[in-house]
């Protein structure tokens, strides 16, 4: 659903030249230094990047659905790890308070979300539960007007430049499964909680993961979002549904990109007298990619008119992972073929983003588990 055609036009013009003037010649940097430069999120505030999803009551640019995904296509044309620094405060770091927070929880965080005062989080996995999340063993236990939380939590995104975090715990140490869970808004400088070390990945430099401990973390029960206990799965689950089409519209924008540099390389890098673009070979891998990224980005933006229509797209915004971030991975396999040897040297983008892109077929719902909810789903609507 698009709201007013001539505003989205100019705010994804003006996003498309920021991404093309700062963000691309800043790649190389952000990728050697593991850091975004302050001076680029200040310019990312200023652009209101992190409230595009946020509600225009507490300071942000509410975008519908669609909106979103094709602000996601433009800012996914350049490293990964920029559109992860603003994705979460977009997404699974703000959007538990959004669907289910009480009006006082909302008051008090979106606005400082949505402005980038403050960078949120979402902890979730743990080392012994990721895809089966349900299982998860951090622990609250109700202590008056407080909850102390005990365990840890793993692989968590932006943790170590967020204010507050999103934390699932189990309120119920009887009931087994996602009835016993509990949602919570904790933040940073709560006593009980710290951070492990900044995890070294295969990529994405600059975009940042550690584990959450918390050791007798005493947490305010108002800060139990929604107010209430044994929500906080379903909450998490609406959240990663809005999360997974985000994160294939973000596939969709990577992939245009690898393909634009790719195809400008076969144009350019002569071999046997002619441009290796006039080789049929290399012609097939080219009309491979296009075919493939037109088919995602129709996908995408289906589910997203889907959603703001609100029908329950559970099952299409699976598919769109799914898809989506296959796609991008076959994309980026393909480019760096193309390239040559070049595209194994980190001099050519192709290299950096063969193993920055990786990461899509795992985090918020592995491949697997999107081909488990799918099928699921369709079980259960056909014995209905």
């Amino acid at each position: 659903m698009i709201r007013d055609e001539e505003t989205l036009n100019i705010l994804l013009d003006s996003i498309a030249r920021f991404v093309r003037e700062v963000l691309v010649p800043n790649e190389a940097l952000v990728a050697e230094t593991d850091t975004i430069p302050p001076a680029i999120v200040a310019q990312m505030r200023e652009l209101g990047l992190f409230g595009l999803s946020i509600p225009e009551a507490y300071g942000g640019l509410e975008l519908s659905m669609e909106e979103e995904v094709r602000v996601a296509f433009e800012i996914a044309r350049t490293s990964p790890a920029f559109r992860s620094l603003i994705g979460t405060n977009n997404g699974i770091g703000s959007q538990g308070i959004v669907i289910d927070g009480t009006e006082a929880q909302k008051l008090h965080y979106l606005p400082k979300l949505a402005a980038g005062d403050i960078i949120g989080s979402f902890a979730l996995t743990e080392a012994g539960s990721g895809s089966d999340a349900a299982s998860l063993r951090t622990t609250a236990v109700r202590d008056g007007d407080f909850y102390i939380l005990n365990g840890s939590k793993r692989y968590i995104t932006n943790a170590p430049e967020a204010s507050i975090f999103t934390v699932m715990a189990r309120t119920d140490p009887v009931k087994r499964g996602a009835s016993a869970i509990s949602a919570f808004i904790v933040e940073k400088d709560t006593p009980g909680l710290s951070l492990g070390k900044i995890d070294k990945k295969m990529g994405q430099q600059g975009a940042h993961t550690c584990d959450v401990i918390f050791e007798n973390c005493r947490v305010p029960a108002a800060n139990i979002i929604g107010g209430k206990e044994g929500v906080g799965f379903k909450t998490a689950m609406k959240v990663l549904d809005k999360g997974r089409l985000h994160i294939a519209a973000v596939c969709v924008g990577a992939a245009e990109r690898m393909l634009a540099d790719a195809l400008a390389y076969a144009m350019e890098r002569q071999q046997f007298g002619q441009p290796i673009a006039e080789f049929q070979l290399i012609q097939a891998m080219l009309a491979d990619s296009k075919a493939e990224i037109y088919a995602a980005r129709s996908m995408v933006l289906d589910a997203a008119r889907r959603r703001d229509n609100k029908e329950d797209i559970s099952t299409e915004a699976s598919c769109c992972k799914l898809f989506a971030s296959e796609m991008c991975g076959r994309v980026a396999d393909r480019s760096v073929q193309i390239h040559g040897g070049a595209g194994y040297i980190s001099e050519y983008a192709a290299e950096r983003f063969y193993r920055d892109v990786r990461l899509f077929r795992i985090y918020e719902g592995t491949t697997q588990i999107q081909q488990i909810v799918i099928a699921r789903n369709m079980i259960k609507a056909a014995q209905k």
